[in-house]
């Protein structure tokens, strides 16, 4: 063949090829071809941080297929991503292929259409070994900290825990708001709302301009208003303006995909790909606001034709990361003229965002007419304000749309007199800061400079994955508040109940993700540092910039981390198990404590060596945290597990809480009573739910033949099983027809279960 081109994605493969022309075959190394293995040394810190990369084996056959082809091919084209992760995908083809460097070249393009794309090929360039240096300086970072670091929590803190350099600062980050939750003291104000009746039967909202700190300053002005005439002292309206925001980087893309259409980052990033891949857009990885010149004068045709020519206006956007040299574009569609692409519908609504968002940035601002309405009270100092807004010229609200309506102000004249309805005074309390959701996480860690937005969500689901974090909902608690009403010249004082706290989909710390940043923050605070992390990340930038050399950087991080790493050999299991007194067992007289255990938060009674008895064990109570929970609840728990009662037939029923939430056992049949509380479950409940297992259980129970081998129905169909090894049942062979004899044939010829870690999927809350 004369060209080969080669790229990372097989979708990508695709599009390209229908641009290029016969001259040219694309492959796909479908991403990278060889990585670190996971094992201890892989990074050679003796030897100048020397990377000991490996050929994965799901990735040895791609490797072998390419090889074939670069042997046939007379050139050789690199093609991946233009950013430093497709620079060292090229770099890894280039070493594992053998691709001779006069018969290969590097290209890059941000959009795949015929034109970037013969743009590309007329102008091929060199693999960029600056950018390929601070990509193995990323990888190393990762490395060492993720292999050095997560046995040290392994054996102080617990198993199956890990650290990273990214996932352990934003987790530190959830920790330190939701304490910020914990220790914020809510403040009382009182708003003051009053409705007027008009002439024409309708009714006139107006607030107080200002909060009253208490009851009676709110009180106090109710009752002056029950005597007073109401009267418009002023109307003003004054001109604004709205602009619109810049086209999409990574980072916003994730944010407003997010509060506009509820994808995750994660989400949104595999959909961006996807249609990149197709063509419909430039590439996604991008921290820059830039656009390029022929883009900018599509949008002006498309936008002049569309709307007409006063809808137009010429921008640049500054860009604020100082990495973003790597880009070259904002997140923009390749075709202005295509307002819809997408092979999905989700697909479909992330393609309009980012059309919508790209054209609304070239677009003139909107023209606003602000209203306000000064309405004053004959026996009170405080006025009133009614406030309206109407878009006179919708600029770029045309494409970008708007949230609300026009709230137009009632034709009313300076000097009129009102009719009061109604007026309130409702009491509020001030909320801390809000907890972070997906979005404005990826938002807080792209201001403080840490990590980089191509990361961000894979770093949020690690997090959530690994159990520290969990996204969820947040009861709350109950809180009083008092409502001020003044109708008929009167003013009433009612309470009300309102859930102080409440939250939904929002990302809160587990006890696990507390304990792990605690002990982090505490023994190796250089690490967890936020200027750290972001230094860390200047410095990746200057490798790729040329300024700095990978094993200079690596160095200078890796000196102070091993000494620290080394040191906490003498940090005590205790230390890390966070212990918490929360009094003694009235009873036995044994000290209860909240701490962390080996598999996660837990109570515990008594103490080892007080005496010939071990102390024992109660699973933490749902919803209470190692610092949050209290003696009662630490009592109650240990009642646990409580005999409810007995079954029909006499036997024991046993009620408790596990790891998968409360159950009840009965001889050793274990079946789940959510949401009911096993301390309160009631012998007639508890016989119910566990007839109804039994039914289940008959249901599933094809064939029992005595000796511990059944014929069962499971979750991907019916199977024998002897307890410890399973068959599956022949295609054509009919499971209740199945004798003693062939499913003994059968388990004898099925193979010997495979040991391994066990994987635990966890409900979503």
């Amino acid at each position: 063949m004369k060209n080969l081109v080669i790229v990372e994605s097989p979708a990508k493969a695709k599009t390209i090829e229908k641009y290029l022309g016969s001259d040219f075959v694309v492959k796909s190394s479908i991403g990278h071809i060889r990585g670190l293995p996971s094992k201890n040394g892989s990074i050679d810190v003796e030897n100048n941080f020397e990377p000991k990369f490996e050929v994965s084996s799901e990735k040895k056959k791609v490797v072998a297929d390419l090889r074939k082809d670069v042997k046939s091919a007379e050139t050789v084209w690199l093609a991946s991503d233009e950013d430093r992760e497709g620079e060292a995908i090229a770099w890894h083809l280039a070493e594992t292929l053998k691709l001779d460097p006069k018969n290969t070249k590097r290209i890059v393009f941000n959009e795949i259409t015929k034109k970037a794309l013969d743009k590309a090929v007329a102008n091929p360039g060199n693999i960029n070994q600056e950018l390929v240096e601070a990509q193995q300086a990323r990888q190393a970072l990762d490395y060492l900290v993720g292999f050095e670091l997560s046995p040290v929590l392994w054996r102080k803190v617990g198993p199956k825990l890990s650290a990273g350099r990214v996932q352990s600062v934003a987790v530190r980050l959830i920790v330190e708001r939701e304490r910020e939750l914990e220790n914020f003291t809510a403040e009382s104000t009182f708003k003051l709302e009053a409705i007027f009746t008009l002439k024409d039967g309708s009714e006139l909202v107006s607030e107080a301009p200002v909060k009253f700190k208490s009851a009676s300053e709110a009180e106090k002005v109710l009752q002056d208003y029950a005597k007073s005439e109401f009267t418009v002292a002023d109307i003003t309206k004054k001109p604004g303006t709205r602009n619109p925001s810049a086209p999409f980087t990574t980072s916003t893309l994730q944010q407003e995909a997010s509060s506009k259409l509820g994808y995750s980052p994660r989400s949104t990033m595999s959909l961006a790909q996807r249609l990149y891949e197709a063509g419909h857009i430039t590439y996604m990885r991008t921290d820059s606001l830039n656009i390029s010149g022929d883009a900018l004068s599509a949008m002006t045709t498309y936008i002049k034709g569309e709307y007409g020519e006063n809808y137009h206006q010429v921008r640049t956007f500054k860009t604020k990361s100082s990495g973003a040299q790597e880009a070259h574009e904002a997140i923009r569609p390749t075709h202005f003229a295509r307002s819809s692409a997408g092979a999905d519908e989700q697909q479909k609504k992330l393609y309009n965002l980012i059309w919508r968002r790209a054209l609304a940035s070239q677009m003139a601002p909107a023209q606003l007419e602000k209203t306000t309405m000064t309405i004053n009270a004959s026996e009170s100092d405080q006025h009133l304000e009614a406030k309206g807004e109407i878009v006179i010229f919708d600029g770029f609200l045309k494409v970008y749309g708007r949230s609300g309506e026009d709230k137009l102000l009632p034709d009313i004249n300076t000097g009129d007199n009102l009719d009061l309805l109604s007026a309130t005074a409702t009491e509020n309390l001030s909320r801390g800061p809000a907890r972070y959701t997906e979005a404005s996480l990826v938002k807080k860690l792209e201001e403080m400079g840490i990590g980089r937005p191509s990361t961000y969500a894979s770093t949020i689901t690690t997090v959530q994955s690994r159990g520290y974090v969990e996204r969820g909902d947040v009861e709350g608690i109950e809180r009083k508040i008092t409502i001020l009403e003044l109708k008929n010249s009167t003013v009433q004082r009612l309470t009300s109940s309102v859930q102080y706290g409440k939250d939904s989909n929002k990302l809160v710390p587990t006890d696990t993700g507390n304990v792990v940043t605690d002990f982090l923050v505490k023994h190796f605070s250089e690490v967890m540092e936020y200027d750290f992390t972001k230094d860390v990340e200047d410095q990746l930038d200057e490798i790729a910039d040329g300024k700095k050399k990978r094993v200079e950087v690596l160095q200078n991080f890796y000196g102070p981390f091993h000494k620290l790493v080394e040191s906490s050999a003498d940090i005590s299991r205790a230390d890390a198990s966070q212990s918490h007194s929360l009094g003694n067992d009235p009873k036995s007289g044994k000290p209860i404590i909240a701490r962390y255990g080996r598999y996660g938060a837990m109570l515990q009674r008594g103490e080892a060596g007080d005496d010939d008895n071990k102390p024992d064990f109660a699973p933490m109570p749902s919803g209470a945290k190692i610092d949050t929970v209290t003696l009662e609840q630490a009592l109650e728990a240990f009642q646990l597990p409580r005999i409810v009662g007995t079954t029909e037939d006499g036997k024991e029923i046993k009620a408790n809480i596990g790891r998968f939430g409360p159950y009840i056992v009965v001889d050793k049949l274990f079946v789940s009573i959510k949401p009911l509380d096993p301390h309160k479950i009631t012998e007639v409940e508890a016989r119910k739910y566990y007839s109804e297992k039994l039914k289940t259980e008959l249901e599933k129970n094809i064939a029992d033949f005595g000796d511990g081998i059944k014929v069962l129905k499971g979750r991907f169909g019916p199977y024998i099983t002897d307890g410890t090894k399973n068959a599956k049942i022949p295609k054509d062979t009919e499971p209740k027809s199945i004798t003693h004899e062939q499913a003994k044939e059968l388990l004898a010829k099925a193979p010997v279960k495979k040991g391994g870690r066990r994987r635990v999927i966890k409900k979503k809350s």
